[in-house]
């Protein structure tokens, strides 16, 4: 079904106009086909404010978006055609999903832009990306209702143990799996595969790699339905990093290789070690070199540092290693169609468009700067000394990282830099005037 033939058929009455805010969240409206016919030529309007949102609709601080000078105006959703899809409970007539992005100023705002922009100017170097993801999550025999009425405490998960790929687990929530898979055929999500991970209720679903923008709006349609096939089954789920200290830590794992213009992949070389190319060696000391003053991309709330904490598989530190799961750039793969690199520092709370974006922005510059890698980690890379390049560990610092790097500027925009450090230091700022219930239990009688 394209978007001119559901114009054209007398039973199509409703669509679902959608964009992506900062979050990774859909935000849209479901519009008349009357009106999605002009919506079509000539766009949507909807606040740019819509970037200064936390995922409960807090109002963050963007300078000329949100503050006391802002005059709340609209700018135009631009309508792709090409991301027509279904949605998966509506009736025939009611069922269109198209996604948009944001154009004028406000595109340098909006993730899904940024990302298109960030490609073309790989492709720009000669370089063609291609990705696919892989979404942690954790799913909940509990509604949205009953969690918040425990206080997001006791929390009874979807499976007891630990079972990381556990079929015994995967056999009892057929009815679960099954249905994520139905939803991803009207979605036109490329559903890899699913599997039980580290934890209760801990599970893993993958995106197959793809070009272009469509991995990224895969993931995204992902995340937002997942949620909503949960509370339809009275469950919940949460991609948050680290939902509890006893629960491991929750990421979305990138993988990235490139190809040049006629299609050859340039990762490979047979004579290299591991069949890695001088060009994939460039494009991972660029992933060093950048990534880290970047944090604040791949862990964008209060919450994604507490991944981090010992015991967790969230990485040690800017490292790489050949098919070594304690490093954070892991190479995977060997031959010229499978070799890729694995960024496992995005948290899963990050958004889809920014976390590709980032991550191909400071590997295309490797390859254009000549970077060379430290050296590759052999051996389990959470027992050893990390003396290279490392993360931001803490929020402050990667808001303060991001603030100053003229590379992030470059790539993703002066703009876009400016205002996400500033809403992120307006949610921490919020954050850090709460007094933490363990901070009651431990210190309020004997403190």
């Amino acid at each position: 079904m394209t978007l001119d033939a559901y114009l054209a058929d007398p039973t199509s009455r409703f669509a679902t106009v959608a964009m992506t805010d900062t979050n990774g969240l859909l935000r849209g409206q479901m519009v008349s086909v009357k009106s999605l016919a002009g919506i079509a030529k000539a766009g949507m309007g909807m606040s740019p404010v819509t970037f200064a949102l936390d995922p409960t609709d807090v109002v963050l601080n963007i300078p000329g978006i949100s503050d006391e000078a802002s005059d709340f105006h609209d700018d135009p959703l631009i309508v792709d055609a090409s991301t027509v899809r279904r949605l998966p409970w509506s009736k025939p007539g009611y069922d269109l999903l198209v996604l948009t992005n944001y154009g004028g100023a406000t595109s340098e705002l909006c993730p899904r832009s940024m990302l298109q922009r960030v490609l073309g100017r790989a492709a720009d170097a000669g370089y063609v990306p291609k990705y696919g993801m892989e979404l942690e999550y954790t799913l909940f025999d509990e509604t949205p209702e009953s969690a918040r009425e425990k206080g997001y405490r006791n929390l009874k998960t979807a499976t007891m143990h630990k079972s990381h790929d556990l079929v015994l687990y995967q056999v009892q929530q057929t009815e679960w799996y099954e249905a994520l898979a139905e939803i991803c055929e009207p979605l036109k999500i490329s559903l890899a595969k699913m599997h039980e991970e580290i934890g209760g209720g801990f599970l893993e679903a993958c995106i197959a790699a793809g070009t272009g923008l469509e991995p990224a709006d895969q993931l995204v349609l992902l995340k937002n339905f997942v949620r909503a096939l949960a509370q339809r089954q009275g469950k919940c789920v949460t991609f948050m990093p680290r939902w509890t200290e006893d629960a491991d830590s929750q990421s979305i794992h990138l993988h990235v290789s490139l190809a040049d213009k006629a299609g050859k992949p340039v990762f490979h070389d047979p004579t290299g070690k591991n069949n890695v190319s001088q060009t994939f060696r460039h494009f991972l000391g660029g992933l060093q070199r950048y990534i880290g003053d970047m944090t604040l991309i791949f862990q964008p709330t209060v919450n994604s540092y507490r991944r981090f904490a010992p015991g967790t598989f969230a990485p040690p530190g800017l490292t790489w290693g050949f098919e070594n799961r304690t490093t954070c750039f892991r190479i995977v793969g060997h031959d010229a169609g499978s070799l890729r690199v694995e960024n496992r520092l995005p948290g899963a709370d990050t958004n889809p468009y920014l976390t590709v974006a980032a991550t191909v922005a400071a590997g295309v510059a490797g390859i254009m700067e000549g970077i060379e890698p430290e050296p590759e980690v052999i051996g389990n890379g959470y027992v050893q000394d990390n003396a290279g390049p490392d993360f931001a560990r803490s929020m402050p610092e990667a808001i303060e990282r991001l603030s100053g790097s003229t590379f992030a500027k470059d790539w993703l925009g002066e703009r876009f830099v400016n205002a996400f450090v500033a809403s992120r230091q307006s949610q921490y700022d919020e954050f850090r005037k709460k007094v933490p219930d363990v901070e009651l239990q431990r210190f309020f009688d004997l403190g």
